[in-house]
């Protein structure tokens, strides 16, 4: 694997999770929520996940799996590994107190209330600075294994690596606000409110290096095979149990398909475009 490959498949996982810095930012100097954009961006970035992780990447584990194990294991292996991927993205979710989704919608508009005002929503100034601390722990946990298969695709194919980059970068930018807001009004430090932010998008390509150095000794065309199939699994979770529910809380119904449409169409354009003559 040479130098130049790894280091575009960091660098778009570093782009993807330092994205939550930039809905901290949002949540402090935009003055309005622009809630129709958001609802069709979350649902762009959920379709763009699902058709490459249904079209692209499961097919090419497959692939590699049945060239390495036989039609018959190959597909099992490949079934096992997109749903062994779901499940460990679920518990991981499990693990998170409900308490503190940190996928529940938040807007910027809230930045307007006073401290008063979100703190009675918590109880006191104690309980929102742990809602934040917790939203951050929880995104930082959620984000590790995003942070694996932006990496892992990337390192395979860098297009593919670049649209799922951009889809990863897109999600997790509500996921800055969701931090921000109580650490903010909890503290009144704006500093330490983006900072908990921006740290809590670091997790994305520290599942990168995990994986790198875990997986590249054992690195071989199954493991390959197996790893990719379970990042499909992980990234239609992902789509269906974070991105579409927020698009829907976002806006309306149907501008969240409208996204997901457009985001398959444009991911599908762009593979297109790299299909030999």
């Amino acid at each position: 694997m040479d130098f130049h490959a790894i280091s575009l498949a960091f660098g778009l996982t570093l782009f993807a999770g330092l994205s939550t810095g930039i809905g901290s930012a949002l949540a402090f100097w935009a003055k309005q929520t622009n809630t129709r954009f958001l609802s069709l961006s979350m649902g762009f970035s959920a379709g763009v996940m699902i058709y490459v992780s249904f079209v692209e990447i499961f097919s090419e584990a497959r692939d590699t799996l049945t060239s390495e194990w036989g039609p018959a294991l190959g597909s099992w292996g490949t079934v096992a590994a997109f749903f062994a991927g779901m499940a460990l993205i679920a518990v991981i979710d499990k693990c998170v107190p409900s308490a503190e989704n940190p996928h529940e919608a938040h807007t910027v508009e809230e930045m307007s209330l006073s401290r008063s005002e979100h703190a009675s929503k918590h109880h006191d100034m104690n309980a929102l600075h742990r809602t934040g601390i917790f939203t951050a722990l929880a995104i930082a946990i959620h984000n590790f294994p995003e942070g694996l298969a932006t990496f892992t695709s990337a390192l395979v194919n860098p297009n593919l690596g670049v649209a799922i980059a951009v889809a990863v970068a897109i999600h997790n930018i509500p996921e800055g606000v969701a931090v921000s807001i109580p650490i903010f009004y909890s503290t009144g430090d704006r500093r330490k409110a983006f900072l908990y932010s921006f740290l809590s998008g670091l997790a994305e390509p520290a599942g990168a290096v995990v994986g790198y150095v875990v997986l590249m000794p054992f690195f071989s065309p199954a493991v390959f095979g197996l790893l990719f199939a379970g990042v499909a699994g992980i990234m239609v979770f992902i789509s269906f149990d974070e991105l579409l529910p927020a698009a829907e809380e976002y806006g309306e119904h149907h501008l969240s398909l409208y996204g997901l449409i457009c985001g398959m169409v444009v991911m599908a354009l762009s593979l297109l475009l790299f299909v030999p003559v």
